[in-house]
């Protein structure tokens, strides 16, 4: 299995890539694309999707593991992230690559075990953990450690899926319940008589 994280943004993407041997995770290859701020920004959308269709088709991941979208004070530096991230989940759906995505405090508690952990903590950790020669860029770090915790995390996840009964399941999808409460002579949950 090779992953590969992606850490948005319209200045500087990181990007990183890892394999899974085993139990084994091994870096591969990791990178940042760096923008001039002085383009507009579908001049700079642009470069992310041609930069970053060349890692793609360098690597050909199985999987991609970008960060879920956080409230950010400045409206405007989210909507760009935003538009950034629309480019990485768009090429990876046309290049066919499933996508996993992770909350920051779940990547942070997966590399470094605390869900506050900072930047430069990150970086020491997956330094370590993938036995790397220097410390990674902060973008690039932080996409290695996505792509890290997709191959730890994702697995395990799968797993617990399949061992789950079909009362777990149902708790976590709305339709699921309903068509269960039903079998079950019950009336499905909301109280409506159909599926919306």
């Amino acid at each position: 299995m090779i992953a590969l994280g992606i850490d948005p943004g319209t200045l500087h993407l990181g990007w990183g890539v890892v394999a899974r041997h085993g139990n084994r995770i091994a870096h591969v290859d990791h990178g940042v694309i760096d923008l001039d701020s002085r383009l507009a920004l579908p001049a700079r959308l642009k470069l992310i999707e041609e930069q970053l269709d060349q890692v793609l088709e360098r690597h050909q991941p199985g999987v991609g593991s970008v960060e879920t979208l956080f409230f950010h004070k400045d409206a405007q530096a989210a909507a760009k992230l935003g538009h950034a991230r629309g480019v990485v989940l768009l090429l990876l759906a046309r290049a066919g690559i499933e996508v996993a995505e992770y909350a920051p405090a779940k990547v942070k508690r997966t590399i470094a075990g605390r869900g506050r952990a900072d930047k430069r903590q990150i970086q020491l950790m997956i330094r370590a953990l993938l036995a790397l020669e220097a410390l990674p860029r902060r973008d690039a770090a932080d996409a290695l450690a996505l792509a890290v915790t997709h191959l730890r995390l994702g697995p395990m996840a799968e797993k617990l899926a399949a061992r789950a009964t079909p009362k777990a399941r149902a708790r976590s999808n709305p339709a699921l319940a309903a068509l269960l409460g039903r079998r079950g002579g019950r009336k499905p949950v909301g109280g409506a008589g159909r599926v919306r």
